[in-house]
């Protein structure tokens, strides 16, 4: 199995705030299996990724992309912040804001989150991700007052 499918589970995974145990039962598969397939070792059939593809609330979707639109790995760290109630709650600030689905952008926003960290050149702590995160509430929520909206 490909690094790239195992980041994206473990993307989707971090997004929905699970555990690999949680999703693992959900899935009707083993944790070592699940665990091995979020780290690109495996041969998972289709059957097995459709039915992770449930257990995550999502669909599989089998074809050809771009290497640019691969998701960024996700450091430990970011996968832990993923988790907090206060990464939920954020989340669903910008769902709200913006009309999209709060699952699709925990997930995009983890992506984009280890994008930026990986700028960086070094491990982002906790306090870093929040602030990270509080920028792009502040330019989500609280536009700048002194800009027009394009016409």
């Amino acid at each position: 199995m490909g690094h790239d499918l195992g980041q994206r589970l473990r993307a989707l995974r971090a997004a929905s705030g699970r555990t690999v145990a949680a999703v693992a039962a959900d899935a009707g598969l083993s944790v070592p299996y699940v665990a091995n397939l979020e780290n690109g070792r495996g041969n998972p059939t289709a059957d097995a990724l459709t039915r992770l593809a449930e257990a995550l609330g999502t669909t599989l979707t089998i074809g050809f992309a771009d290497s640019a639109e691969q998701p960024a790995e996700l450091p430990a760290a970011l996968v832990r912040l993923g988790r907090t109630p206060r990464f939920r709650r954020d989340v669903r600030a910008l769902a709200e804001a913006t009309g999209q689905d709060a699952t699709d952008l925990a997930g995009r926003l983890l992506d984009v989150l280890a994008r930026l960290a990986a700028l960086t050149g070094r491990d982002l702590a906790e306090a870093d991700w929040l602030r990270l995160l509080d920028a792009l509430l502040l330019v989500a929520l609280h536009p700048n007052p002194g800009t027009q909206p394009a016409q």
